[in-house]
């Protein structure tokens, strides 16, 4: 697609956003080398999905998290991989029997 520079700001086209996967107040960087200009989708930084108030509720939970894991209060519900591995398979088991019993009806 090409279009004709003139006094008026440059519109990304539907199509071309569509095909992007841009939406509405996605943030985009220019980047020039030369006589090329690219367009490149920015990605989103927490700093812009969380009010202040949220991260810092973010932060203090993370400190408190890395606290605990630096003085070795670290447990999970499993002691081995075979014991995790093993109770993701019965989960797993029971998914599809709900799955298959829900099929049924």
């Amino acid at each position: 697609m090409a279009l004709t520079v003139d006094n008026k700001p440059i519109v990304i086209p539907d199509a071309v956003r569509r095909k992007a996967g841009l939406r509405r107040g996605d943030k985009v960087e220019f980047k020039v080398s030369g006589r090329a200009i690219t367009i490149v989708a920015k990605a989103p930084v927490a700093d812009d999905e969380y009010t202040p108030q949220q991260r810092r509720a973010i932060d203090l939970r993370l400190r408190k998290a890395l606290a605990e894991v630096k003085q070795g209060r670290t447990a999970g519900p499993f002691n081995t991989a075979d014991e995790m591995i093993a109770s993701l398979k019965q989960q797993l088991a029971k998914s599809d029997a709900k799955k298959s019993k829900s099929r049924v009806r």
